[in-house]
């Protein structure tokens, strides 16, 4: 299995139990509630890793995690979906399990597309701190949301896609979230309403009641239907006019779609036309042409034969 072995153990909804280094040529690394175990080619990226995890252990509106978390750092792609199990998808640059305390992600060989693997680390590590103190209660659109908030994923990218969506289609409701770009704008939009408190008042409502709509009545005095009103009122306040110069320049872009194959075969048809034309004037001045030259030739033949009778007629000498 390589210098780091995950032993896999068949367990209810787990891709592996535990994992541990080969003594002989891995490396583990503890420090505080972490551990990070990998191959000695990325044991730079795993130090890094390790003082980040160490360096910024806490997260938005929740208690100081506690749980002890294992990062096992896979040396390659193939790796990686050997040690998560058949149901990685193959975009997944890095994996959470929960219930477990465990992340698998990929190392210093891993493609641009991977991202930055401190901030990687960061959205992993964030979904673990979240469901360590609200279990199941968020639904996937608050985790992903708050994972990306907590990590300051917030980049050109997801601006770029918002603008987008609003171009395309009309912003949904929380329950019809689409997008990491639009779970991320709510639930930052929840850590500006709460203040200097941020999201704590919300979580600790909601773990205390289970209910998102009445923590965030008891957090906002405000319906889970207002808050949608307020958030979709923000964004498109935020991005609103550059959605209009989008929308704009999307207009012109399939009008210009429409119209430029139109203009071409209007040209092209004209082209044609204007060749054709061209044609028959000039089949008609050869035709003009040889009329004249037929009339020279018979004009030059009646006076040749006048000529022949009036001598005739005259007789010899």
């Amino acid at each position: 299995m390589g210098l780091v072995v995950l032993v896999l153990e068949a367990g209810a909804g787990s891709g592996f139990a535990h994992a541990q280094t080969a003594a002989s040529s891995g490396v583990r690394l503890d420090r505080g509630r972490f551990t990070v175990v990998a191959e000695r080619q990325d044991e730079r990226l795993a130090r890094s890793l390790l003082a980040a995890a160490v360096r910024r252990d806490t997260f938005p509106g929740l208690a100081r995690p506690r749980q002890r978390v294992l990062i096992a750092i896979a040396p390659n792609a193939d790796r990686l979906r050997a040690w998560v199990g058949p149901q990685a998808p193959e975009w997944g640059a890095a994996f959470a399990f929960p219930d477990q305390g465990k992340i698998v992600m990929q190392g210093s060989r891993a493609s641009s597309d991977a991202g930055d693997p401190l901030v990687v680390l960061r959205h992993e590590l964030a979904h673990l701190a979240l469901h360590e103190q609200m279990g199941a209660l968020p639904p996937r659109w608050f985790d992903e949301g708050y994972a990306s908030v907590a990590a300051k994923e917030w980049t050109r990218e997801q601006a770029f896609e918002t603008w987008l969506g609003m171009v395309w289609r009309t912003l949904p409701t929380l329950d019809q979230l689409w997008s990491y770009a639009m779970a991320h704008r709510v639930v930052s939009e929840l850590e500006t309403l709460g203040g200097p408190a941020g999201l704590t008042n919300l979580l600790a409502y909601w773990k205390a009641t289970g209910s998102f709509e009445k923590a965030v009545r008891q957090a906002y005095g405000m319906t889970g239907e207002g808050f949608e009103t307020h958030w979709r009122a923000q964004t498109r306040a935020r991005y609103g006019a550059l959605s209009f110069v989008t929308n704009v320049s999307a207009a012109a872009g399939l009008f210009g779609l429409l119209l430029v194959p139109l203009f071409v075969i209007r040209r092209r048809r004209d082209r044609r036309q204007l060749d054709a034309m061209r044609a028959a004037d000039a089949r008609q001045e050869e035709a003009e042409r040889q009329s004249a030259l037929q009339a020279m030739l018979e004009g030059a033949g009646a006076q040749d034969a006048h000529t022949a009778v009036t001598a005739a007629s005259r007789g010899p000498g």
